[in-house]
């Protein structure tokens, strides 16, 4: 099972939101290339990176900081946020983002999943944001009818690389990871599924590797319990070394 430190972009920096709310950012880097390099030297394998701003404006945003971090970093990135069309998810890939997350044009044009799976197979990632259950898009400010499962099951046969499960409600508040919601999904797909959202110490990571290669859990994003040390890197990696064989 693999730990995704997050990197959230906001105005050039690396911040921390609240339950997604704009307004409650905390900047806890300045020099996002800086923390990819902190995050790579503790021994991370990947780097989760969003794009807040251009997840509100509908294309990047923050392009001069993810290019920094490709630039500061050997470490393979996927890349979420304002990536609504072909020419930007190509653009993407060309710069060396090795997998790109779609989330709103999967409710809006899920067409252009489909065929960004058939151009760019193993380099496409689902983004499901849910509230109270059902998906959130445009940067978390609409929420929509559909629920989270019903979503996922209609990009079933598309072929993308795995499903990011973002629980809204939890994210960046530091109360616990929702395992239950996530490991149901998990269970009900063949995707693999990334969860994120809520995930406050290790205990939260213990419980996903338990049932990690049992319903199909890749991966596990963290974000402020990364930064404000609620999660110690060299603890949280060792504990994932130890995982059971057969583990995702």
């Amino acid at each position: 099972m693999i730990l995704f430190p997050a990197i959230d972009l906001k105005d050039g920096q690396a911040v921390r939101l609240l339950r997604g709310e704009m307004k409650t950012a905390t900047v806890f880097n300045d020099d996002p290339a800086a923390q990819a390099g902190s995050f790579a030297a503790a021994g991370f394998e990947w780097l989760h990176l969003v794009d807040l701003n251009g997840a509100f404006e509908g294309r990047p945003a923050n392009a001069p900081a993810v290019e920094a971090i490709l630039a500061a970093v050997d470490l393979p990135v996927q890349l979420g946020g304002g990536i609504r069309d072909m020419a930007t998810i190509e653009r993407w890939l060309d710069l060396g983002v090795r997998r790109v997350i779609l989330g709103t044009v999967a409710v809006k044009n899920p067409e252009l999943v489909r065929q960004a799976c058939r151009a760019f197979p193993g380099r496409v990632v689902l983004g499901i944001d849910a509230r109270g259950g059902k998906v959130a898009v445009e940067g978390w400010a609409e929420v929509s009818e559909i629920a989270a499962l019903d979503l996922a099951r209609r990009f079933e046969d598309a072929g993308a690389a795995a499903i990011v499960y973002t629980d809204i409600d939890r994210d960046g508040a530091l109360q616990g990871a929702n395992v239950a919601a996530t490991c149901a999904l998990a269970e009900a797909l063949e995707t693999p599924v990334i969860a994120s959202g809520g995930v406050a110490s290790l205990d939260d990571l213990a419980a996903f590797l338990a049932i990690a290669g049992e319903v199909g859990i890749e991966g596990v994003i963290s974000g402020r319990a990364l930064y404000d040390g609620r999660i110690d890197p060299a603890a949280a990696l060792a504990l994932l070394a130890r995982e059971p064989s057969g583990a995702a």
